[in-house]
């Protein structure tokens, strides 16, 4: 980050720390190497609270290597992506990650990607990485760590009616935006909206957030790509089961 990007970043974290009632768990210190953090959606794509939750929990964390953030191109075709470049998000691709970690850099993925992000209330408490395994690949071929990161309460946000994946195929979403959600939501201060919100900023409901950062994960003897990636979407979900076991929503 330049000076600037990382004044504004601090100012966002703190509102959003108090706001939203942010609590950090570090349960084993982050390793003093490039590793590959795998995080949930709260909701949104473009703009969720999980990525500023990830953020302040890194800062507190006290490692301070930079951390590039694959984004979905979504942010680059609504024009809002060289905005969130100087922040450390960088459109979603293999070559961007590995030469991230080429560099010493660690990379953040939320292998979920819209079908994580547009999740319906009902699924609010769900990891949902659709089969994706992607990312155990990368982290695998780079010899690098995995490091789940794992936040409650950013889908209480706003209350998202429906997950819209029909409606996505049918207004041809998924084809120019790559988009398998178009999500109903209502939001402040959109109201009920179709597909926008997330993408968009919105005013979020005053959710209480709680982010941990797991211990280090790193293949078993034999263990392929598919096995490997389920382990930690399943490491993950029980995180985020122990979190919300007797959460309120918004309240905590």
């Amino acid at each position: 980050m330049t000076d600037w990007s990382d004044r504004l970043a601090r100012i966002v974290e703190t509102a959003v720390a108090v706001y939203n009632r942010h609590d950090t768990t570090t349960a084993a210190p982050i390793p003093d190497e490039p590793v590959l953090f795998v995080a949930n959606h709260g909701f949104g794509g473009v703009f969720d609270l999980n990525v500023v939750a990830f953020g302040i929990a890194h800062r507190a964390s006290g490692d301070d290597r930079p951390v590039i953030a694959l984004t979905h191109q979504v942010a680059w075709q609504i024009g809002v992506g060289r905005l969130l470049e100087p922040f450390g998000a960088r459109p979603a691709s293999r070559k961007t990650a590995d030469d991230a970690l080429a560099e010493g850099k660690h990379v953040l993925v939320f292998p979920g990607g819209d079908v994580d992000a547009f999740k319906s209330w009902k699924d609010r408490n769900t990891v949902m990485f659709a089969g994706r395994t992607g990312f155990a690949r990368l982290a695998m071929e780079a010899g690098v760590p995995i490091v789940p990161v794992v936040t409650s309460g950013g889908g209480e946000s706003v209350v998202a009616l429906h997950g819209g994946a029909a409606l996505a195929k049918t207004t041809g979403a998924r084809e120019r935006f790559r988009l398998s959600r178009l999500p109903v939501t209502l939001s402040i201060p959109w109201g009920i909206n179709i597909g926008m919100v997330g993408l968009l900023p919105y005013v979020p409901l005053p959710t209480k957030l709680h982010t941990t950062f797991l211990p280090a994960m790193r293949p078993q003897p034999d263990e392929d790509v598919k096995d490997y990636a389920e382990r930690v979407r399943a490491t993950m979900q029980a995180e985020l089961d122990h979190q919300t076991r007797h959460r309120l929503p918004i309240i905590g």
